[in-house]
This record gives structure tokens, C-alpha cells and sequence, in this order.
């Protein structure tokens, strides 16, 4: 084979890679059309080769966290007693109260309406300059909410969330990014009253079983089916998707789904025992430092 790097002549070399990057090209797919023919006639075959390609991801190869559950009885014996054992465990309702940081600009009051339309039994409350935090939590206990959702903005965007758990906690604060509210959604379903499905995704750590039990609690017990809504929050790698979707059933056997909005991104910075204190004692808080590698996860 002639090494294109030896030709001196630009249009020389430049069609003389194009036509071993054309045989290369035809050659993989020749290979795969081959493989694909054996493959159909012995699926075992195909079975065997995917069990051993497994391709490495960040996810797969992460630092081993003890604090990974698994079925472990002590979990099990924390989980019973801790903050939410109540909703767990005696079938608490939610209520939800939801407000935002003084002063708040029209987006965080657009994305205070996604939020009220999320959760079922949710209110929101418009936060007046002489009310503190512990006025609101004061107000929210006396009235029974469960929650308090405080929404923060900065250059008068949304750009985290507090969520404090009633009466005794905790309280966990969220980065808040890539909000896509549902009109910006192109094709974006209208929602119901029915109350959602929710779907929780790699919350595997002892931190990440109980921000997963927090937004749990924030849910009804019983979803109503018939109203095909689903609340997804994934967690990939510490950051936290959440996404909204209707069942939309074609046949029995094929089903497609509808986003019905909106969109955000949560990311934990702090888990504070108790509800909100500016002193309060942290259950655990992140520091640029703890990134020690890129497979490091805390969820």
C-alpha cells in the first residue's frame, strides 16, 4: 500500500485517501452484513458476543463507595425510624408548600407554576420581604404541610432549590439548571389532574437512598393509572434529571410516550439535619476537593 504521506501531489493524495477510506468503510460493512447474516441463523451467537463486549462507561467502572445498599437489614432498621418512616410507613398525603426567595422575577414565578402543577397538593404561597425562613417553616407547620420548596434565582433565572422536609427535616439544597418549561417543549402534551407515577433511577448510596426517599415523600402513595402521567427523576453521574411523559398506547403490544414538560437538572450541594438553619449541622456538604477522580460518584 502506498503511503499517502510520500505523494507530494495535493490532489493526488487527497483522492488516494479517499478511495482507502471508501474500501475501508466497505470492507466494515461487508464484515457486519456477514456477521448479521451468522448471527440470525445462531442467536446464541449474538447473545454470547454482547455478554462479552460490554463497552466501559463512567457508570460501570466507579470508584467503590461503601456506602452502596444493598439488602442490608440495618438500612432497613434506619430507613424504619428515620424523618419519612411516617409517609412510609402510617400513608402520610403530602402537601406541599412552594415559594421563592424575595423579590422574585417573573421566570421564577413561571417556573413556581410548573412546580404547583407537578406535584399534587401543592400551594404556593407569595413570599413578602418581612417574611425570614423561619417564618415560613413556623407558617407551613401550624397549617400541616409536609414541604416547603424555596425557589432561588440569581440575574433573575431560577438557579437552585431548597427543599425542606416538615417538621424536623432535613433540609437539601439543589443547583438548578437547564429548565425547559412546557411551552418550550415542540409537542408537548397538555397535563391532567390525575396524580402521577413516579420513577426513581440510580439512587444507590446511603445519601442517595435518602434524597431518593425525600422526593418520594413528595408524591401521592396510590398514582392514578388511568391518567398515564409519569414523573421520572434519573440520577447519572450526581446530576439529576427530571422529566414528565403520558403513556400514549398504539396497539397492546406498542406503546409511545409524549413529554408533557417541564425539564430541569438538580445537582446536591448540601443535606442539612433538621429544617432550615443558616447554623445548622450538615449531614453532608460538597467541596470542589472531593472530585478526586471522574468516576467518583456520591449518589
Amino acid at each position: 500500500m502506498v503511503e499517502i504521506n510520500t505523494i507530494k501531489n495535493k490532489l493526488k493524495r487527497e483522492e488516494l485517501y479517499q478511495k482507502q477510506k471508501s474500501a475501508k468503510a466497505k470492507h466494515k460493512r461487508d464484515r457486519r452484513t456477514a456477521l448479521q447474516k451468522e448471527e440470525s441463523s445462531n442467536p446464541e451467537k449474538k447473545e454470547k458476543r454482547l455478554a462479552e463486549n460490554v463497552p466501559n462507561t463512567l457508570e460501570n467502572t466507579r470508584e467503590f463507595d461503601e456506602t452502596i445498599v444493598e439488602e442490608d437489614e440495618e438500612v432497613a432498621a434506619d430507613e424504619a425510624t428515620d424523618e419519612f418512616a411516617e409517609y412510609f410507613q402510617n400513608g402520610l398525603a403530602p402537601k406541599i408548600l412552594i415559594t421563592t426567595s424575595k423579590g422574585p422575577s417573573a421566570s421564577v414565578y413561571e417556573f413556581a407554576t410548573e412546580l404547583v402543577d407537578i406535584f399534587p397538593n401543592t400551594h404556593f404561597v407569595k413570599r413578602k420581604a418581612q417574611f425570614e425562613m423561619r417564618h415560613i417553616i413556623e407558617f407551613s407547620k401550624n397549617r400541616d404541610f409536609t414541604d416547603i420548596m424555596v425557589i432561588n434565582e440569581d440575574r433573575k433565572e431560577p438557579n437552585a432549590l431548597t427543599l425542606i422536609h416538615l417538621p424536623n427535616g432535613p433540609t437539601a439544597h439543589f443547583k438548578l439548571s437547564s429548565i425547559a418549561l412546557s411551552k418550550d417543549i415542540e409537542g408537548h402534551g397538555r397535563t391532567s389532574s390525575h396524580k402521577p407515577e413516579l420513577i426513581l433511577n440510580n439512587f444507590n448510596t446511603r445519601l442517595g437512598h435518602t434524597i431518593g426517599r425525600m422526593f418520594t415523600s413528595l408524591f401521592p402513595h396510590v398514582p392514578e393509572f388511568q391518567g398515564r402521567q409519569v414523573a421520572t427523576l434519573h440520577n447519572q453521574r450526581d446530576f439529576i434529571f427530571f422529566r414528565r411523559h403520558r403513556y400514549m398506547f398504539k396497539n397492546s403490544k406498542r406503546v409511545n410516550l409524549q413529554e408533557l414538560g417541564p425539564r430541569f437538572t438538580l445537582k446536591l450541594k448540601w443535606l442539612q439535619k433538621g429544617t432550615f438553619d443558616r447554623k445548622g449541622e450538615h449531614e453532608w456538604m460538597f467541596k470542589p476537593e472531593m472530585e478526586t477522580s471522574r468516576r467518583k460518584f456520591f449518589l
